[in-house]
This record gives C-alpha cells, structure tokens and sequence, in this order.
C-alpha cells in the first residue's frame, strides 16, 4: 500500500526559506515488491541503480528492517524506528528486507533553511542515519503533513515547512538524548550541577568548587556539561547571571553597581560589556525603560 501526494510551491512561499515538494507513506509486506509503483517522475527508482535528487527528503520507518547507502555512507542496515535523510544531489539507494518489509514515511523539500543547517555542520551526507525508536510524536507530525498536503489549504506551504523544521529538530533532539541517556550517572550529574548554578547565581560558588562536589575533574566536567546542554558550565553561569541581572534591573531599584557586584561580576564596566554584549543593549537603557 502507498499513499502519496506532490505539490507545488509559488515564488513567494519560496522566501519563507522552506517549501515542500512530496509527502506519503508505504507499507511493504514481507515478499512483496520494491519499489512500489505510483511515484511521480524523477522519485521512482532501481534499488541497484539508486538515484540521485534534487531535494531533501527525510524518511521515518516506524517497523520493519530495511538497507540504506549512498555516496557518503556505506551500506547499512536500518531498523525500526530509524530515521534518514536524503540530500540534493547525493546518490543513494534503501530498500526493505525482502523477509521482514517496512511501514515508511516520508516528506521531500527543499530551501536555504536546510542548506544553512547542513553548511553549519548540524547535518551531514555522512551522518544521514539517526535512531530515534519508535515516537507517535514523530509519526503525528507525518500524518498532519499529508492531512494539509491532501487538503491544500492557503498556505499549506507554511504549515508544513513548520511540520518539517519540527520533524528535524525531533529527530536531532531524540538521538541526542538517547545516546546521552546511556549513561544515566552523568546525566544525573549535569543535571545536578545545572541546579546549582541556577541556585547559586548570587553567591561566589565557582564552576571548579561544583566539578568538586559532583566527585569529578574539573576538564571532565566541563567536557560533559557541554557535550549535554551545548554550553561550557562557566558561560551557562554567566547568561543566567546576565538573565537574572536584567530581571532586577526591571523589578527593583538597585543600582548597576549593586547588581554588578551581587552576580559576582569582576566590575560594572565589565558587567555592562558583557551584558550588552549579551542582550544588545547597555543596562542603563533596560533601566530607563
């Protein structure tokens, strides 16, 4: 069974930086053929031959066993719950295992918001593959896809550029937080040590004296903490403390120095450098506002 859908995008839906081009689904039994038929010129292709496109397509396979190559990436085997991504003018080719088939899901498209995130490393033609499991908030979004590709609403573009910068945060969030919830222990830590800081914002607590109380070296630590949350531990204190700075700067009559001060700022002319540098504007002006 294959359900599919193909659509047009105008100019203008163009600069919104994301318009898609296919939405569908398939489910193939065990022995039954593949590819299916239906798909649109330039989508159907020979498993052994592949194909190249001129888009990107991300594809979730909630159940069933399947094999994925391409130019970048070996031939691999995919499980249930992986998702993939297929890039412009990569070659590749995927297909079910003939003895166990698959239920897929798939969304086509193409703009400069994508192009931007793979220029900016966060996606790669050598890393197309991510285990994500099973999520029904994956396979929701799908659904809703085709439900506003099938009914072609006004700007039916924008809705499902939304649905698919949702899908890709999900699944880039999902792997992440599996692979890091492997280890229970550390995630544990850097949770511990992220409550700390945001309780301590006032007091002169440093980074190295919580790296102390979690047991753990202080290079180690920084190294998890920003494998986790993407900061180093001593610039999430520092936001949070420039957060927190503007917050009383708006809700009491403290001067800059004593804000400056009470965060544990070195001196008020480098907590205003700082968070102006942060906010984008000098605290004399969140004050007088």
């Amino acid at each position: 069974m294959q359900k599919s859908k193909y659509l047009l995008a105008n100019e203008r839906d163009s600069l919104w930086g994301l318009t898609v081009s296919t939405v569908g689904y398939e489910e193939i039994a065990p022995g039954d053929p593949y590819p299916t038929k239906g798909h649109a010129d330039g989508y159907y292709f020979n498993v052994e031959r592949g194909r190249v496109l001129n888009e990107y397509q991300l594809l979730y396979n909630p159940e069933g066993e399947g094999v994925f190559q391409s130019a970048h990436c070996p031939e691999t085997k995919l499980k249930a719950g992986d998702m993939f991504l297929l890039f412009p003018g990569e070659w590749h080719s995927y297909h079910p295992l003939e003895d166990k088939g698959w239920k897929s899901h798939w969304i086509g498209f193409r703009g400069r918001n994508m192009d931007d995130r793979v220029k900016a490393g966060f996606l790669s033609t050598e890393k197309p593959i991510y285990h994500v499991g099973y999520s029904s908030d994956v396979e929701t979004l799908y659904t809703q896809a085709f439900q506003t590709a099938m009914e072609e609403a006004a700007y039916a573009q924008q809705m499902m550029a939304g649905i698919v910068n949702h899908l890709i945060g999900l699944m880039y969030s999902l792997e992440r937080n599996i692979e890091l919830g492997k280890n229970s222990s550390q995630v544990n830590m850097v949770n511990r040590a992220r409550l700390r800081i945001r309780e301590s914002l006032e007091s002169e607590l440093s980074i190295q004296q919580i790296a102390e109380e979690q047991s753990v070296s202080y290079s180690n630590f920084r190294k998890l903490f920003k494998e986790y949350t993407g900061l180093s531990p001593a610039t999430y204190q520092q936001e949070l403390r420039l957060l927190r700075a503007k917050e009383l700067l708006s809700t009491t009559e403290l001067s800059i120095k004593e804000i400056a001060y009470r965060l544990n700022f070195e001196s008020p002319d480098y907590f205003s450098a700082k968070f102006k540098a942060k906010m984008g504007c000098k605290p004399s002006e969140i004050r007088q506002k």
